[in-house]
């Protein structure tokens, strides 16, 4: 094996160490039951707001209980804007809380989990997502990007994920990953580009400075 294979072989190991986004908020989307939590995250990030905000806020929800469509009617709105202004999103908090209402009323009980597993594409998915009030395709992008390999639709790269790829040197298509795992380097990738590339935080990346050799190209506003 080269020199850059073996290069090759511990960035991908190096990155697939980090966790996922769902895996910071706690959630364990082997788990249908975690997909509910890991939308209305998923709808969170896809606002253009910064990824920690994003996150943060989707952890208040999960630390408050709020992780399923009974427990944001219960949270009502008030409560969602509470907790929305606390997590950083003040200037989106009250149209959001009208969306995670909306998100709630549109998937009660395990409605998400069905229609998931019925749909025969992500398209599919996708045409039936965008009716609920404030749900885009960038929301169930993210959303499925999470599912390969665990009981979603196939889903391409995100531009985010092959962005960072290009910033580290990584040959995505030259990697023997599918699935699951294909899913976890995705995640970490978007979380290096949002967090660390688009900000030149270089120093504090997880894949480590020595990997970062090329300049970003194409700078994406999308989070996550």
């Amino acid at each position: 094996m080269g020199r850059k294979s073996v290069a090759q072989r511990d960035l991908v190991h190096t990155l697939l160490s980090q966790k996922t986004y769902p895996e910071l908020l706690g959630l364990d989307v082997r788990n249908p039951e975690d997909w509910f939590p890991w939308f209305v995250a998923a709808s969170l990030f896809a606002k253009p707001i910064s990824a920690v905000a994003a996150r943060t806020t989707a952890q208040l929800l999960v630390k408050e209980g709020i992780r399923s469509p009974a427990a944001i009617e219960r949270c009502g709105w008030d409560g969602l804007v509470t907790i929305l202004d606390l997590g950083g999103y003040v200037r989106y908090d009250f149209s959001t809380a009208t969306k995670l209402l909306a998100i709630a009323a549109a998937l009660p009980s395990d409605q998400l989990r069905h229609l998931v597993t019925a749909a025969s594409s992500a398209e599919d998915v996708e045409a039936q997502l965008t009716k609920i009030q404030g749900i885009g395709p960038k929301t169930v992008a993210i959303f499925l990007r999470e599912l390969r390999g665990v009981g979603g639709p196939s889903v391409a790269m995100s531009q985010e994920a092959k962005d960072a790829g290009r910033k580290l040197g990584l040959k995505l298509a030259k990697l023997d990953l599918v699935g699951r795992d294909l899913s976890r380097l995705e995640s970490v990738l978007v979380r290096v580009w949002s967090e660390h590339c688009k900000r030149g935080r270089s120093q504090t990346c997880p894949a480590g400075v020595m990997f970062c050799c090329a300049p970003a190209s194409r700078v994406s506003t999308a989070v996550p």
